[in-house]
């Protein structure tokens, strides 16, 4: 069973979106004191992975 296009979208949105939760929470919870610039990283990264998303279909 192979995977198309959709499901490669679908996967990388996901894998993105799971990363930028961790970099927002490991700025927000171990490194305070550089919570801003993990923050604005963890924002990047789910501003990718919309864009992945709103590829599915269209590409």
């Amino acid at each position: 069973m192979g995977m198309n296009k959709n499901t490669i979208f679908g996967w990388a949105s996901f894998v993105l979106f799971i990363i930028g939760a961790a970099v927002i929470l490991l700025g927000v919870l171990k490194y305070l004191e550089y919570a801003i610039g993990f923050s604005v990283v963890g924002i990047g990264f789910f501003a990718i992975s919309w864009a992945f998303n709103a590829l599915k279909g269209r590409v």
